[in-house]
């Protein structure tokens, strides 16, 4: 291009050498993108649409990008389909750490195996497997789903009993932040242990979603047991704070401990 007589040479340059401002990426919602997340939620999430409607407090505390832990509390076997709807809802693909029997049933297997749900075996495989399985997850960005007390809580009043170090340790080994999520009104629609659902009337799931808990004193240290289980009463007292509020009352002073009332840590309880 020629040189204008009247225009300088660092203009001149300036205009050669500029760049067009970067292009700013599009953010697309990861329940937008083409998955098989998409055929499961298309029956799942209408489904439980149905049976409940949800009030969620806090919903600004899900990231809708980056990789993190969801810790729910848990005392219906629905919960995982209600936590995740509602997960979905909010823009993400829910990752599930979930019992290693379901993915050999047929089809559900299939399904779970496909969309990166992750097995946990109750029988072998070591505390850290579930970490370890967990890695591709976290690594992709994804948001993983984990309940603290791997199962159904044995409190007689539904609040979260002692944790398990699952959430704990996928937060320390990876750097990732922990979201405490409390949920009230699905033992409305599937009491606990009950293989019977409640469709009618509609019912109200309550949701109050905290800020990731502060694990910054247990950062960079040896995983020795005393900083394991002190990340994971963190972990349980921020959603055990989260219950209060949607239940408008006070928690137990002492969590229930299953060991200490005789009780199995796994399957079911009558009580």
């Amino acid at each position: 291009m020629p040189n204008s007589p009247d225009e300088p040479d660092a203009a001149i340059d300036a205009r050669d050498t500029a760049k067009p401002p970067a292009k700013r990426r599009r953010f697309v919602k990861e329940t937008f993108r083409p998955s098989v997340f998409w055929p499961m939620a298309g029956v799942v999430v209408p489904l439980i649409g149905t049976i409940a409607k949800f009030k969620v407090r806090g919903r600004e505390n899900l990231p809708l990008e980056g990789a993190y832990v969801i810790a729910p509390n848990h005392y219906s076997e629905i919960d995982p389909l209600v936590v995740g709807s509602m997960i979905w809802r909010r823009g993400r693909a829910p990752h599930f750490l979930a019992k290693e029997s379901l993915f050999k049933v047929p089809v559900v297997g299939w399904f779970l195996s496909k969309s990166g749900q992750v097995p946990v075996s109750r029988s072998h495989g070591g505390r850290g497997a579930p970490v370890a399985q967990a890695q591709h997850i976290v690594d992709n960005g994804n948001v993983v789903v984990v309940y603290p007390e791997g199962t159904l809580t044995r409190d007689p009043d539904l609040w979260p009993m002692r944790g398990k170090t699952g959430a704990a340790r996928l937060a320390l080994d990876y750097g990732i932040p922990v979201i405490p999520v409390a949920h009230w009104g699905t033992q409305a629609i599937m009491g606990r242990y009950s293989k019977k659902i409640s469709l009618f009337p509609r019912k109200t799931v309550t949701f109050s979603i905290g800020e990731p808990v502060d694990l910054s004193e247990f950062l960079g240290k040896p995983r020795t047991a005393s900083v394991i289980s002190g990340a994971t009463e963190a972990i349980m007292d921020a959603i055990t704070h989260e219950l209060e509020i949607l239940r408008d009352e006070k928690a137990p002073e002492k969590r229930w401990d299953p060991a200490a009332h005789s009780q199995t840590e796994t399957g079911r309880f009558e009580g």
